[in-house]
């Protein structure tokens, strides 16, 4: 009894990190046409299966892009063994449509993906720019008084008064006798 517990345990951790640790393009082959194993209300991709999948880097995807053919599909196929000079250009197209979800030059067309990738980060500048401002308003405390112009042309004014440094520095830029800067 332990053992069919421990073994039904080690199969869905083993299925649940199969899952996880697959290819996301390999999981996300087609949404229309893969082989999907249901248990217990899980989607499993079954990867021992051929896949359908457009990718610039594989031309020739596992298997074909439709897999149930309709009537006008299946007589289409028939027509296909025949001469292709008799195919009209809209059957042609139609046969590899049945091939192929997406051409080279629908593959290789600008997304629109960048939008994306650009809104995302005026988005976080912008949070980032709240949060700051936030932290000015909230958090920090106010500016010291000493920061103040008024409080700064006193402080120099007081030490012209006491004559700090007067051969080198600061008051020995200052004239004194006509009480401006030199």
């Amino acid at each position: 009894m332990l053992q069919l517990i421990a073994g039904r345990a080690g199969s869905l951790v083993a299925r649940r990190a199969t899952l996880a640790l697959t290819p996301s393009c390999a999981r996300m082959a087609s949404n229309a046409h893969r082989d999907v194993t249901s248990h217990e209300g899980t989607e499993a991709v079954d990867m021992s299966r051929p896949m359908y999948w457009d990718r610039l880097d594989t031309p020739l995807p596992d298997k074909l892009y439709k897999d149930k053919l309709s009537a006008a599909d299946m007589s289409l196929k028939e027509k296909e063994k025949g001469p292709w000079s008799q195919l009209t250009n809209q059957e042609k197209i139609a046969l590899y449509r049945l091939s192929f979800h997406q051409t080279y030059a629908e593959m290789n067309q600008p997304k629109s993906e960048w939008k994306t990738v650009v809104g995302g980060i005026f988005f976080f500048v912008g949070f980032t720019g709240l949060v700051v401002w936030w932290q000015r308003v909230f958090v920090y405390p106010p500016r010291p008084r000493t920061f103040d112009d008024e409080w700064q042309a006193k402080q120099i004014q007081r030490m012209l008064d006491m004559r700090i440094n007067p051969i080198e520095g600061f008051s020995s830029k200052w004239d004194y006798e006509k009480g401006q800067w030199k």
